[in-house]
Order: C-alpha cells, then sequence, then structure tokens
C-alpha cells in the first residue's frame, strides 16, 4: 500500500486529506510540525509528500530543500497562497 507522509498544521484540513486518501487505499501519517514530519521522513520514509507551505515551525518552502538534501521522494505543496511567484519557487526549490 502506497504510503504518503502529510505535514499540515491546520487539524480540519488534515482530517480531510487523510480521510480522502485513505478511502483511495493509501496510507497516511500526519505531522502538524515541519521538524516532527522530517524526522519521520527520514526514518520510515514515504512514496509521497504533501508540505504545507505555512507551517508554524518554518517555512515549508525551507523544509522542501532539506528534504531535498536527503531524498527524491516526489512532494506536492499545500498552500492558501495564490501568488504565481510562490508557485515559481516552489518549483524551483524541488516541489512537484
Amino acid at each position: 500500500m502506497p504510503h504518503i507522509l502529510l505535514i499540515e498544521d491546520e487539524t480540519a484540513i488534515a482530517d480531510t486529506i487523510i480521510y480522502a486518501l485513505q478511502r483511495e487505499g493509501f496510507s497516511c501519517d500526519w505531522h502538524n510540525l515541519g521538524a516532527s514530519g522530517l524526522a519521520a521522513l527520514k526514518s520510515r520514509g514515504a512514496d509521497l509528500l504533501i508540505l504545507d507551505v505555512g507551517l508554524p515551525d518554518g517555512s515549508g518552502f525551507e523544509r522542501c530543500k532539506q528534504i531535498r538534501q536527503h531524498t527524491d521522494t516526489p512532494i506536492i505543496f499545500l498552500t492558501a497562497r495564490s501568488d504565481e511567484i510562490d508557485r515559481i519557487v516552489g518549483l524551483e526549490i524541488g516541489a512537484d
């Protein structure tokens, strides 16, 4: 079963995503802080990472840079930002 790691600080958003992913047959771990999510990724790994841009313990963009130093796991950013520059930055630092 494909494993997805979700790093999102908003419980309601995380619950909705987890519900949808599990209904489609994915296993999912959720962390509400970038630091704990990064530790989980290093210890367990994942087939896909869904990463919030606005985390309370640091920018998702910065976490992406850290993650890319260790793995090429696909990353999808989750954000409320709509500016084109945010999309460009995300893709330039390694988001998929």
